[in-house]
């Protein structure tokens, strides 16, 4: 075995959302403090519009490039901080599903870390993963509150 498959891995999954980019911070002040490593998963949803199948491809492309962007501005702001070059992956599928998938196939994954939105609904994949499925994933799920500070993320990680 090699160094790289003895690593905690925690796998984020990052929108757009302020919720996931603190869960993104804690991951890595996590995985710095642990020596593990993280796998930021970006979720490509399918479109709905489906009459014209160049217009549905191009929407999807316009979708992956916003995710692929959103990915690469989080990941710009903890390499600096946490030292930690993430495993960036978007895969198009809808959300519950393909995270189920994807946590499923990878035994290296140690934790989930999901924000949830400090207000009103936690957000769709929070409320699946701890609600419905709750206890069906092959790993931990790390629920990070989107409204802590950076101070406090530091003291929790």
């Amino acid at each position: 075995m090699g160094a790289e498959e003895l690593k905690r891995t925690y796998l984020v999954v990052v929108d757009d959302s302020p919720e996931a980019a603190v869960a993104l911070r804690f991951a890595a002040r996590r995985a710095a403090k642990t020596n593990g490593r993280i796998e930021v998963l970006g979720i490509v949803e399918p479109q709905d519009f489906v009459q014209f199948g160049g217009v549905q491809a191009a929407i999807e492309e316009e979708q992956r490039l916003r995710i692929q962007g959103v990915v690469s501005a989080s990941v710009g702001e903890i390499l600096d901080e946490a030292g930690i070059e993430p495993v960036i992956i978007v895969q198009q599928g809808e959300p519950v599903k393909t995270v189920r998938d994807y946590v499923g196939e990878r035994e290296e994954v140690a934790a989930l870390v999901l924000g949830a939105a400090p207000h009103g609904n936690p957000g769709p994949l929070v409320s699946n993963f701890c609600g419905n499925d709750a206890g069906k994933l092959p790993c931990p799920i790390m629920l990070i509150p989107g409204s802590l500070t950076d101070d406090r993320l530091e003291q929790l990680s």
